[in-house]
């Protein structure tokens, strides 16, 4: 199996990720009596509107060689589990037990998509 696809739908993963996060990061810190305009002008939401648009990007470009089934699991897992540990690393959110077991479940999930692919 070629490795590239797996590789773009992984970065895809990270793209969403770092778009969530700045999407969070650009919400955390408005006022909150700002207007419609102010919230879609944020650095935040349009960096996060960026990297999402490359998300679809890496993924279309993944999806010529992968099979949807598989592709999207991964992508989302792998986005999920991103997500948690750079949710707690940037904005202090807590990383319990619970979330540890999910995101190796998770990890385990997508181990067993990717050698099915």
């Amino acid at each position: 199996m070629n490795a590239v696809p797996i590789i773009l739908v992984f970065a895809a993963g990270l793209n969403s990720c770092i778009g969530n996060i700045l999407l969070k990061w650009g919400r955390a810190s408005l006022p909150a009596s700002a207007g419609l305009a102010d919230t879609f002008l944020t650095p935040g939401f349009v960096g996060g509107v960026v990297f999402y648009g490359i998300n679809v990007l890496l993924f279309a470009k993944a999806l010529d060689s992968l099979e949807v089934s598989v592709a999207y699991p991964i992508l989302a897992g792998s986005g999920f589990a991103m997500l948690i540990i750079a949710s707690h690393y940037f904005f202090g959110e807590p990383f319990h037990l619970h979330k540890w077991i999910g995101v190796a479940l998770v990890l385990v999930g997508i181990i067993f998509l990717a050698r099915g692919g």
